[in-house]
């Protein structure tokens, strides 16, 4: 167990907060008081990472885990103190796998002769098969390198360098929010826009379907696999801005069709009855929603205007069986309409071009609203967070040397499963 994490595993009976049955599940805002929520701790799959497979693997930069690990122990034990219940999917990942029919169906949906080349894969399943429970679920995420096991010899492995990969690492899976979106009572699990992503999901759904923690949730997207799937969409353009209305952003991760699939989807169900979808830049700084645009306050977000002034917006309403759509006439409004609020506060830093492109680019509009008002941020966002709290919301801050490296913030990292209703 790394030294300064307080709720490690030794069995798989111990996942922090959890005692094996359901506890609350829902999520009708983004600022409703937070109760529960999905971490994932920076594992040894970041240690994958290497200048020749960075780009393949969708980092900018190489983490130094350890710090990595120090400063997402600081995040987690924020939320402790603050109350709330801290699940790393990991753990649940493991409890389910205990169960080793399950163990067994899992390696054998994962580790196929698309992943590993058709000569290696009894080698790799074997290895994974032989593993505990926990040691499993930190390997499904860590992947399985050349070194790690003894393979019948085949082109993939006798071409392959030292500690190159036979099963590929998922070192975005810290960003627990992409995979999927709690939105009331259930979750739509997303079909991820990069295939080097798609098993942070199909994860997901494992521990979504078979851990007692989450009995009774219902599945609103994402039954099926989705690996071939090219309507996409990514948890990080989905914000949860009203009881019966959403934010999406329609990014360089999230396609209008993925966008038309949830939202059919979520009509048919009776989830919500109003959808924004705002027309995001394609660019990498504006990879999700959620990098320029999140709620601070049940009237207030903060917004990057760089990105966000000129966007196209439009409105989705149910209609006989599809959808209705209808144009905005600015995000703002629009978010004031999906939101059901009369009036919101667009917080929007004023900053010279150049520190608010390096606080932008550091994710300083990614935080994660604890309750309304009061929020968690990178501390190293030294002027937005002046900007917030002279707009009366509280900042409660994190370190911040090398988790920004991955490019995404505390609202990224994690995945909420239950907030308080807001009052009415």
């Amino acid at each position: 167990m790394d030294e300064g994490r307080d709720d490690g595993i030794d069995g798989v009976n111990s996942v922090d907060g959890v005692d094996g049955g359901a506890g609350p599940i829902g999520v009708s805002s983004e600022v409703g008081r937070l109760q529960a929520v999905i971490l994932h701790r920076p594992g040894q799959e970041l240690q994958r990472l290497t200048p020749d497979n960075k780009d393949e693997l969708l980092f900018d930069e190489l983490l130094w885990l350890e710090h990595a690990q120090v400063e997402h122990d600081a995040f987690a034990g924020l939320l402790r103190d603050d109350g709330v219940e801290v699940l790393y999917v990991e753990e649940l990942l493991a409890e389910v796998l205990a169960d080793a029919d399950v163990a067994e169906q899992v390696v054998l949906d994962h580790v196929t002769d698309d992943t590993t080349g058709p000569v290696a894969v009894a080698g790799v399943r074997e290895h994974l098969l032989g593993l505990g429970p926990v040691d499993l679920a930190a390997a499904l995420y860590a992947g399985v390198a050349v070194d790690d096991v003894e393979v019948a010899p085949g082109l993939v492995s006798s071409t392959a360098v030292p500690g190159a990969m036979l099963f590929n690492p998922l070192p975005n899976a810290v960003f627990m929010r992409d995979s999927s979106a709690w939105i009331n009572g259930g979750v739509a699990l997303s079909p991820m826009s990069r295939t080097v992503r798609r098993r942070e999901t199909a994860l997901v759904r494992t521990v979504v379907d078979g851990h007692p923690r989450f009995d009774g949730a219902s599945v609103w997207f994402g039954h099926r696999r989705t690996d071939h799937l090219q309507a996409t969409f990514e948890g990080g353009d989905i914000l949860v801005v009203g009881e019966r209305g959403l934010a999406i952003g329609m990014s360089e991760r999230t396609t209008a069709s993925g966008i038309e699939a949830l939202a059919v989807h979520l009509f048919r169900d009776d989830v919500v009855d109003r959808i924004l979808v705002v027309d995001l830049p394609k660019v990498r700084a504006a990879m999700h929603l959620d990098t320029i645009v999140t709620q601070v306050d049940v009237d207030a977000f903060i917004t990057y205007p760089a990105m966000t002034r000129d966007v196209r917006c439009h409105q989705l309403t149910p209609h006989d069986g599809g959808i209705r759509v209808t144009e905005a006439s600015s995000m703002i409004r629009g978010l004031e309409w999906a939101a059901g609020v009369g009036h919101i506060r667009a917080i929007e830093p004023d900053l010279g071009s150049t520190r608010a492109a390096r606080e932008q680019w550091n994710d300083a509009n990614n935080t994660l609203a604890l309750e309304p008002g009061r929020v968690v941020a990178y501390e190293r966002n030294v002027a937005t967070n002046t900007i917030l709290a002279d707009a009366g919301i509280q900042v409660l801050t994190i370190p911040s040397f090398e988790l920004p490296r991955g490019r995404g913030g505390p609202r990224c990292m994690s995945c909420p499963v239950a907030r308080a209703p807001l009052p009415t």
